[in-house]
Order: C-alpha cells, then sequence, then structure tokens
C-alpha cells in the first residue's frame, strides 16, 4: 500500500530538487570525479555494485508481495540475503563459487515455496508435491551450509560482533518500549481513558473529518518530540480503532499514517533522519543548516498526505490489484 505513495514522494523531492537548482544553481553545483576526462567510467563495477542492494530488496519485497512469506517472514529473508552477500564479498578470489551456490539454492527455494505446497503433514501429498519436497530439503541444507560458511567468514572478518552488538540492543530497547507501553495502554484503559478519548473525538464538530485532521495533527507535534516508535505503540493502539469504528478504510487510514510518521523522522529536535545526515555529513555542515534544509520536505510530505486524503487511490490500488 505504501509503494505508490513513497514513489509519489520520492517523485516531489525529486522535482522541488530539479526546480530549486534550476532557479538557484549555486544550490545545486555538479560534482567532478576525479580525473574527469582521462579515467573511463566503470559502468561494470557500477552494475555489480548496484545489483546487489536491488536483488536483496526484490528478493524481501517480492516474497511478501507474492505470498511466500509474511513481513516476520521476509524480514529473516533479508536478515540471510544481507548474510550471504556479505559472505561473498569476504571471500577470496576464486573461492565464491559456494556463496553463489548457496544463494541460488535460496533463490530456488522461494520459487519453489511459491509454486508448490512444502507442507509435509498432511495425508493428500502428490507426487509433484513430494518430489518438491525433497528438492526443497536437499536445497535446504546446501543453504544451511552456506549460511555456516558466510557466519564464519563474517566472524574472521571482524563484522559479525558488532551487527550482533547493535541488534541485542535495538531489540531489547524496542522491547522494553512494547512492555512500558503495554502498561500504560492497561492502565490508560483500566481508568477508562480510551471511552473518554472516543467520546472526544465523536463529539467534534465535523465528525470524521475533524477526528482525522485532529489525530494526524497530534502525531505531527508528538514527532518533534518522540520516536516513531513510541508513537505506534502507545498513541495508535488508542486512536485508530476510534477512527476506524467512524467508517474509515484501514488500508488508506494506515498509509496516511505511515507518511505522517516517516514525516516526524524528518522533524527537529528529535527526527531521526536529521541525526543520520548529521553523522554523515562533513563538519562545515552546522546542525542548524540541517534543520533549516529540512523544512521544505517536511513541507513536501505534508502535501503528499493532502493528496492521498483527496486521491485514496493512491494508497488502496495496488492491495485492490494484488490481493483482491
Amino acid at each position: 500500500a505504501s509503494l505508490l505513495p513513497g514513489v509519489m514522494l520520492v517523485g516531489l523531492y525529486i522535482a522541488y530538487i530539479l526546480i530549486v537548482s534550476w532557479w538557484k544553481p549555486d544550490a545545486g553545483p555538479a560534482l567532478k570525479a576525479e580525473g574527469e576526462g582521462t579515467a573511463p567510467r566503470d559502468w561494470w563495477r557500477f552494475l555489480r555494485v548496484l545489483i546487489t542492494p536491488v536483488a536483496l530488496i526484490v528478493a524481501v519485497l517480492g516474497s511478501i508481495l507474492g505470498g511466500v512469506a509474511t513481513p516476520t517472514e521476509a524480514a529473516s529473508v533479508g536478515a540471510m540475503g544481507a548474510l550471504l552477500l556479505a559472505g561473498l564479498k569476504l571471500s577470496p578470489a576464486g573461492r565464491r563459487w559456494p556463496i553463489l551456490v548457496t544463494l541460488a539454492a535460496l533463490l530456488a527455494l522461494l520459487i519453489l515455496s511459491g509454486s508448490y505446497d512444502l507442507r509435509i503433514a498432511r495425508h493428500d501429498i502428490g507426487g509433484a508435491d513430494q518430489v518438491a519436497i525433497y528438492v526443497a530439503a536437499a536445497l535446504l541444507v546446501v543453504l544451511v551450509a552456506g549460511l555456516a560458511l558466510c557466519f564464519w567468514r563474517a566472524g574472521h572478518g571482524g563484522i559479525l560482533k558488532p551487527v550482533v552488538d547493535q541488534t541485542l540492543t535495538v531489540t531489547c530497547m524496542i522491547f522494553a518500549m512494547l512492555i512500558g507501553a503495554s502498561m500504560f495502554s492497561l492502565v490508560f484503559r483500566g481508568l477508562g481513558g480510551d471511552v473518554r478519548v472516543e467520546d472526544f473525538l465523536n463529539n467534534m464538530p465535523g465528525a470524521e473529518v475533524t477526528a482525522l485532521l485532529f489525530v494526524m495533527a497530534l502525531i505531527f507535534v508528538m514527532g518533534f518530540f518522540l520516536d516513531f516508535v513510541e508513537i505506534s505503540v502507545i498513541v495508535l493502539p488508542i486512536v485508530v480503532p476510534i477512527l476506524l469504528l467512524m467508517g474509515m478504510d484501514p488500508i488508506w487510514l494506515s498509509v496516511m499514517i505511515a507518511i505522517n510518521l516517516q514525516t516526524s523522522f524528518m522533524t527537529p529536535p528529535f527526527g531521526f533522519s536529521l541525526f543520520y545526515l548529521r553523522g554523515a555529513a562533513p563538519p562545515e555542515v552546522r546542525t542548524i543548516d540541517i534543520y533549516r534544509g529540512v523544512i521544505p520536505f517536511v513541507a513536501l510530505n505534508l502535501f503528499g498526505i493532502l493528496l492521498i486524503y483527496f486521491v485514496p487511490e493512491v494508497g488502496t490500488t495496488l492491495p485492490k490489484l494484488f490481493f483482491g
């Protein structure tokens, strides 16, 4: 559902950058490559660098859209793919064929999962399904062996430990927030807070439109101070059911809220995207410059939310096409 809105936002960003660069050329000066005019462009290296992340994205999203995996299971596909790509990069020249065979086994498993019923706990297994199950078992052995090799190479390459440490840190942080948010929600509902919020939204003038505007504005303002995870696990479980009871399309509403949360990712002073950029920007770029520079993109996001509000088909067309 978010695919077309995401493409729409990217189009708005590109259009804004092109217009500003045409209007003020100094705002978007061209970059000159080192040795330009003498060194030929290495298109093959460019394609090799581009293909691997694109293939990983296609594997994750393709497994979801193809009905092969749930989003949680697709995350494990992405983790395995990233591990295999790391093992491929860390492999010495001439000794990459085991990883290539493992990647082929993973791709074949995904194709088999989408083409045949690989469940073994049933009585009516056809001949084709039985052959597919045996082939999938053999491919699984190859995949496990290849993953073990990638683990070994990643460990000796010094990249496995920091990845595991960061994953553990983020996971503990998210679970701590989920536990705290669950306790807060239970106490809030136990004291009748959800009933008061429902009465407040239902009694607002303008009914659904005013209630939606209030909730979206509340989420946007809270994004100034809170991370999107806290907003998702504390605020949304309280207000979203009320909006759904008013008759709003759940997919359309989810896309609207998702873009609003993504906008909060860009709003100072807490915006995660701004801190990511601060870590990648050169020292001469000040934090206040980043805060000023993000304002047009926040406005473009808000304009995108308005477009989806007036043209809901942007967010609902693909789900209807794929899932009826």
